[in-house]
């Protein structure tokens, strides 16, 4: 039943064809940029997640609250 439903629609199947092409592009592209970054850059935003930010503001006054 499903399978007589697509076949009348129109360029049915081209549609898988341009899905795996987005797909590899999309992951060639991240391979690229993941072999091409610049190594300090990741170095920081690798360490971000365990800084707590006291050291951002040293002069900043306590919040009251």
């Amino acid at each position: 039943m499903y399978k007589n439903i697509l076949q009348t629609i129109d360029h049915v199947a081209i549609w898988p064809l341009i899905s795996l092409s987005i797909f590899f592009v999309f992951f060639i592209v991240l391979l690229w940029w993941v072999f091409t970054a610049d190594k300090a850059f990741i170095d920081e935003m690798s360490r971000k997640p365990l800084q707590d930010g006291s050291e951002l503001n040293h002069d900043a006054e306590p919040l009251n609250l």
